[in-house]
């Protein structure tokens, strides 16, 4: 009997029946008609069957939230027990200023605080550099030391509100200076929630804020695995990133293949350093685009958590299911934002949140409508997370688990994208993994073709972009939008100025002396002694400095 026979068989009249056995709830949930409509948690094909062929296969690939392969999502209530954390990016101009934008957005009722950093720090230079003048404070806030890193988070009450920051080169050292916030605060460390982003390898692949070679890279980062699963177990080690890959250019297939391609190598590293598996694995995030084509990125969601549970089980050999749950942040497609109708930019968001809420994430940011202009105004920035909440409170999104599951479309989408990225990830492991694939600039060629196709697309009218190639109308004056005033380089420099002189300098001299001899040796941990350096008012640059000295730097190949 072929699948769609099956399936017919299977979903006869009275066959779809909801599932409430595992999800005790004492409040019924209705639609808007009232109590003659119930809400049940999740709605499944019925476990009946006379088939136990291709149909027995679908169903078990389906299977239930909570469960292994986790196509219906990783918790087994999903929203119905906790909404997704609304954690909008932010960070400009110094430290207070964000702290002040934090601040603000915790009134409006974000749940999750997520910190976007300057291009000096991010690349592990000082605001008072060279090569950062005219550039601090530009597209993030400047952190160059603990005294930063404290007014940033000053008020925020670390043992309660999670803290992701994009932060990847110097990921250790930036989570060293919160380590020693969260001391100063007196939150225990197993007690700290937060995430640093921590993946190199799409630095050298798609987004260039890389510093170190690859192999000191993963010395950092599987430095920083062991330190967490240690001492704090609730932080999220890494999250691997295909929002950058996709931004790039990348079509969905490739964000998951090239994704999990990062992701095995990182957990291959670790466990070549001696880490046990299921020591770890739980602490592994992801962080996924969401761009306009709606289903598509649902079914890329569900593909990815699927593909990545058999991954963990059956290649790494991972026993704990928390091993193989793919948790996942999602922001919408900042590359899909036109300068033109600004306006317009709110819907494309709301559609790419709605595809994020019903593909099952775990935390979401939403674009301001203004940011392929600059950084977001206050205004749009609460347009952007109010279109969280509205979908989170008024949509009824969230009443049921992957409410579009079992749909035929969706289903055969899911298992495409599946078996379409399983095809990329079997090639990259015939190169020798991702490392060598980035090497020799195949991921790079992949995501560049997909781009230009796209760009191609667009500019032939064959891919029609709302208010650029089609329904155009004149163009207006731009709206206002937010500068960071360029006094905030000369403040933080005279603040750099000043906490040098006030330090104690021998101290500062002795830690960065023993960073430098623990680089040296291999297998020397790093990570403790960036919270002993911060601690003494060492900065982010002079530990960079250190580090560069020993690892040299990355000199990027042009794959054109």
């Amino acid at each position: 009997m072929n699948k769609l026979r099956a399936l017919k068989q299977i979903w006869q009249d009275k066959t779809l029946t909801p599932v409430v056995r595992r999800f005790p709830e004492r409040k019924e949930r209705f639609t808007t008609s009232g109590a003659s409509i119930v809400i049940q948690p999740l709605y499944t094909p019925s476990e009946r069957s006379e088939d136990s062929g291709e149909a027995a296969v679908y169903l078990q690939n389906l299977g239930f939230p909570g469960e292994y392969p986790f196509t219906r999502g990783v918790q087994p209530n999903m929203y119905r027990g906790r909404l997704w954390t609304m954690r909008q990016y932010a960070g400009f101009s110094s430290a207070a200023e964000s702290n002040r934008r934090f601040h603000y957005l915790i009134e409006q009722g974000q749940t999750g605080l997520s910190v976007a950093f300057d291009l000096p720090t991010q690349i592990g230079y000082d605001a008072d550099h060279e090569l950062a003048l005219g550039e601090v404070g530009k597209v993030g806030v400047s952190v160059s030391s603990l005294q930063d890193m404290r007014t940033l988070l000053q008020g925020i009450p670390l043992d309660q509100v999670s803290i992701s920051m994009t932060i990847n080169a110097p990921a250790a050292i930036l989570l060293a200076m919160v380590i020693a916030v969260a001391k100063e605060q007196g939150v225990p460390l197993d007690k700290l929630r937060g995430t640093v982003q921590n993946d190199i390898l799409k630095e050298y692949i798609a987004r260039g804020t890389y510093i170190f070679p690859p192999l000191p890279s993963m010395r950092l980062m599987t430095d920083l695995f062991r330190y967490c699963a240690r001492y704090v177990p609730k932080w999220n080690t890494i999250s691997i990133s295909g929002y950058h890959i996709r931004e790039a250019g990348s079509t969905a297939v490739q964000e998951v293949a090239f994704t999990l391609a990062n992701a095995i190598e990182y957990v291959e590293q670790a466990v070549q350093v001696g880490l046990d598996v299921d020591r770890f694995a739980a602490q592994i995030s992801f962080f996924f685009n969401a761009h306009n084509n709606f289903l598509e990125e649902v079914a890329k969601f569900r593909a990815a958590r699927r593909l990545w549970a058999k991954l963990m089980r059956e290649r790494f050999g991972a026993t704990d299911p928390k091993s193989w749950r793919l948790r996942f942040h999602t922001q919408t497609g900042g590359s899909t934002l036109t300068t033109q109708q600004p306006d317009n930019n709110i819907v494309r968001v709301t559609v790419q949140a709605l595809a994020a809420a019903l593909g099952g994430t775990q935390s979401l940011h939403t674009n301001s409508k203004d940011e392929a202009l600059a950084l977001p105004t206050k205004q749009a920035v609460e347009i952007a997370l109010r279109t969280q909440q509205i979908l989170a409170h008024e949509s009824g999104v969230g009443d049921v688990v992957d409410p579009l599951g079992g749909s035929y479309y969706i289903e055969w989408l899911t298992d495409e994208i599946e078996r379409q990225a399983s095809g990329y990830l079997n090639r990259i492991d015939e190169m020798g993994g991702a490392l060598q694939a980035v090497a020799e600039g195949f991921i790079q060629r992949e995501i560049q073709e997909s781009a230009y196709a796209s760009l191609r697309a667009i500019e032939s009218g064959a891919q029609t972009v709302v208010g650029v190639n089609r329904y155009q109308s004149e163009t207006t004056a731009p709206e206002e939008t937010l500068r960071v005033d360029e006094v905030v380089q000369n403040e933080r420099i005279a603040a750099l100025g000043a906490l040098r002189a006030g330090r104690d300098d021998a101290k500062v001299e002795a830690i960065l002396h023993r960073i430098e001899q623990a680089a040296r040796a291999a297998d020397e941990p790093l990570l403790p002694l960036f919270v002993d350096a911060v601690a003494v008012d060492a900065t982010l640059g002079e530990i960079c400095h250190v580090l560069r000295n020993v690892f040299g730097e990355y000199q990027p190949t042009s794959w054109v």
